[in-house]
């Protein structure tokens, strides 16, 4: 991204994009207070934090029984509702989600990855499906402290062993298929990248025209095989995100706040809720609305404009989608694809 000597000033930068993330689907319900179970406590969740200011709901789903729920079908019964209590809120549901057969005899029709790619067959379809690139560890307990996780389920030995040995499976083959059907299915896939190796990676997917769209992502500083909430990976990575994309960041526990701080001042955007942090001040719960307000009241002491819905939406690109591998990259204000026989670095002259 580049930097202009008047880039810090509000009135040059974009409304901000609230991320928020509600449904905290790695804790259970006795974990926190702020854990809607019920679908109406779920639909009344996304309304609250819209009302704060939150304009992105990054989507989970739980059974009546508290437990995350992997049922396609609950999943778009949310989702239609959603659309009917928050019209104005983009969803984008976790990427993260297997789906489970829902009649007799359907494990044997499923194979593991069209689970995660019916994703693509979301009905209403959502605005975004987070996508994680290449296969990696994430240890989201790496940066807890023992503190972050008491009174939770998470200080459980059993249940933090397998929070820790977690892993993404996202290699290439699953990528480019998931790619497709999102981008066949008019849903704007959401890119969670935890390093530049990543963003290097996703370059390589549109320099080889394997998408071809807004480039929306998350920095997701978390440690645990990603980066973690260093100043100085927040700044690299900024650096050698394009001019072109939407990047949010993204902390853990009670980082959140700091580096949305810096975030906000920057002209970028930011996420929070209960999925990434359960705290204020150290031994103080937070909720998800708490946290949307902080960073509201922050932007305000900054004089930076909170983004609407439509303008959340706008600064998304939610819709667009490019023609080829070389409009994607002009759009990005990326250099383009080497010519056949030119040396040197190509440049993009002006017409």
């Amino acid at each position: 991204m580049q930097f202009f000597d008047d880039s810090l000033l509000p009135e040059n930068q974009q409304p901000l994009v609230i991320q928020v993330a509600p449904y905290g689907p790695e804790f259970l319900p006795g974990d926190s207070d702020d854990i809607p179970v019920t679908m109406d406590e779920q639909i009344q969740k996304a309304v609250d934090c819209y009302n704060a200011g939150a304009t992105v709901l990054h989507v989970h789903c739980r059974e009546a029984d508290g437990h995350g729920s992997k049922r396609l079908s609950l999943f778009n019964e949310m989702l239609a509702r959603l659309r009917e209590a928050v019209p104005s809120m983009l969803l984008q549901v976790g990427g993260s989600i297997s789906f489970a057969p829902e009649d007799e005899g359907g494990d044997a029709k499923w194979l593991s990855d069209d689970t995660r790619h019916m994703l693509a067959e979301l009905t209403p379809a959502p605005d975004q499906v987070t996508i994680a690139i290449n296969t990696n560890q994430m240890n989201v307990c790496e940066l807890m402290s023992a503190d972050d996780v008491a009174g939770t389920s998470l200080a459980l030995p059993a249940y933090q062993a397998a929070y820790s040995e977690m892993t993404i499976p996202s290699g290439p083959a699953f990528v480019a298929e998931h790619l497709k059907r999102l981008q066949t299915a008019g849903i704007q896939p959401h890119f969670m990248l935890g390093d530049v190796g990543q963003l290097e990676t996703v370059e390589r997917l549109i320099r080889r025209g394997v998408y071809t769209g807004p480039l929306v992502l998350n920095h997701v500083m978390i440690g645990g095989g990603a980066d973690g909430p260093s100043p100085y990976n927040l700044m690299e990575f900024v650096r050698r995100t394009p001019p072109g994309a939407v990047l949010t960041i993204e902390g853990i526990m009670r980082t959140v706040a700091p580096l949305g701080a810096m975030a906000i001042a920057m002209g970028l955007h930011v996420r929070c809720g209960i999925e990434d942090n359960l705290w204020g001040r150290k031994g103080e719960r937070m909720t998800s609305v708490q946290q949307v307000e902080q960073l509201v009241r922050i932007a305000r002491e900054l004089h930076r404009d909170v983004a609407t819905g439509a303008q959340a939406k706008a600064i998304y690109r939610i819709g667009e989608h490019y023609a080829s591998a070389d409009e994607t990259l002009e759009r990005l204000g990326l250099a383009p694809n080497r010519p056949a026989g030119v040396r040197g670095m190509p440049l993009r002259l002006a017409a």
